[in-house]
């Protein structure tokens, strides 16, 4: 090979480097709404005088932090099936309580109880949990889905 066309050869790799490094830069300068993983939900039914429950747990992700995170189960054979929860919808239902995990994470849990009552009145089949995640920065993520259950 030439000198030339390795010279040319090692200016382009540089240049293409260099560009690859300035959309990371750009990139990493944009804020990043937070993240969430290992979202489950458990049901479990009324015994005897012993209340049931359901519980929503989740880890978020946010290098600005984590300031609420929002929790909505729903049945998934209801209007809310129509149309689509949004933000705003999400923004009034209660929070969840959250512990740090380490590093950005925090670990988030839900529990509401259930009553031999609410069992009774709760429509059968899947139901839906939905989270709305705010970071520090105001940055938002909304799961609609983010884990199901089944009362049987």
């Amino acid at each position: 090979m030439s000198r030339r066309i390795a010279v040319l050869s090692t200016v382009a790799g540089v240049v293409a480097l260099g560009g690859a490094g300035a959309f990371a830069l750009a990139y990493a300068g944009e804020p990043q709404p937070p993240v969430l993983a290992h979202s489950t939900a458990r049901y479990i039914a009324p015994d005897g005088d012993r209340d049931g429950s359901v519980t929503f747990t989740t880890d978020v992700t946010s290098a600005e932090g984590v300031t609420k995170v929002n929790v909505l189960v729903w049945p998934a054979d209801s209007s809310l099936s129509d149309t689509p929860l949004t933000e705003k919808d999400m923004a009034a239902v209660e929070t969840a309580e959250c512990e740090p995990s380490g590093g950005d994470t925090v670990h988030c849990a839900y529990r509401v109880a259930f009553t031999r009552e609410d069992a009774d009145e709760a429509p059968r089949g899947v139901w839906h949990t939905a989270v709305l995640a705010t970071a520090g920065d105001g940055t938002t993520t909304l799961e609609t889905e983010a884990a199901d259950f089944t009362i049987g």
